[in-house]
């Protein structure tokens, strides 16, 4: 009877450490950080989306399945009902709206699951973002 809770604590010890080994992301970096989407075929530019994890792999591209994309400011908050500058679909390629002219923010990143407003964009936890040129 002993040798059996035993062997039985040490199976609940091991399984308990196994659910602490799942790979967390840390940080986010988008590349190009910055482009002008006059120097694109069509205007559109490919942003790519490279993750940094807590365990290995450490490095890797994330896809819509890891991040959402929006256009939003440089503290992680994605653009509610507004206009944007850009148009940015859930691949990473963004084109600049007819008649913006300035500097679109592309954001990349997890969405926080606290929405504040319906009108403002979900805010985004672990992001990076880049800067698209339109002209």
């Amino acid at each position: 009877m002993r040798m059996f809770s035993m062997h039985a604590g040490l199976l609940w010890l091991l399984a308990l450490s196994a659910c602490g080994s799942g790979r967390q992301l840390k940080s986010v970096n988008i590349t190009p950080a910055t482009a002008d989407a006059q120097s694109f075929p069509n205007s559109q530019v490919q942003f790519v989306a490279m993750g940094t994890f807590t365990n290995p792999p450490s490095r890797e591209v994330l896809t819509s399945k890891d991040i959402s994309w929006c256009v939003g400011s440089s503290n992680g908050a994605c653009t509610g009902n507004a206009i944007p500058g850009a148009n940015l679909d859930q691949n990473g390629v963004a084109q600049c709206n007819p008649g913006f002219t300035g500097i679109a923010t592309i954001l990349a990143g997890t969405q926080s699951s606290v929405m504040m407003n319906p009108d403002t964009g979900s805010q985004l936890k672990i992001f990076g973002s880049a800067k698209l040129t339109c002209p």
